[in-house]
């Protein structure tokens, strides 16, 4: 079966970050194909290279930076949202002249058009957050 996620809720104010990274590791270990995590609205947060939490609470960017690494599973994270948040890869800190970038870079930034494919590619599109 193809599963897409979408991931909603930010990190560290949400349940849905970790209970996606969850469900995006059980569909792999049960021989599923994961065709794209998209992250919507706050949810883009959880790409956010920035972020250091302390040394107590998960590291949650981190969590998910390592699972593309190992998954080779395409993350996106949705432009319009990612801007207003200023989440920033090289692309759009250029186009916007401003002197960083705060997106991991296991993360591309795309358009809404990513979710509508991966909605329509997929049996199941399953979302976290709201």
């Amino acid at each position: 079966m193809k599963f897409a996620i979408a991931v909603y809720g930010a990190p560290f104010s949400h349940q849905a970050p970790l209970s996606a990274l969850a469900f995006a590791r059980a569909v792999l270990a049960e021989g599923h194909e994961l065709l794209r995590i998209f992250f919507y609205h706050d949810g883009v947060y959880n790409g956010n290279a920035n972020a250091a939490p302390p040394q107590d609470e998960p590291d949650i960017r981190g969590m998910w930076s390592e699972f593309a690494l190992e998954s080779g599973v395409e993350m996106i994270v949705c432009v319009a949202s990612a801007l207003r948040r200023g989440m920033l890869d090289e692309t759009e800190a250029d186009r916007y002249e401003k002197s960083s970038t705060t997106l991991d870079p296991a993360f591309t930034i795309s358009g809404l058009g990513q979710l509508i494919d991966a909605g329509i590619n997929a049996d199941r599109l399953v979302t976290f957050g709201n």
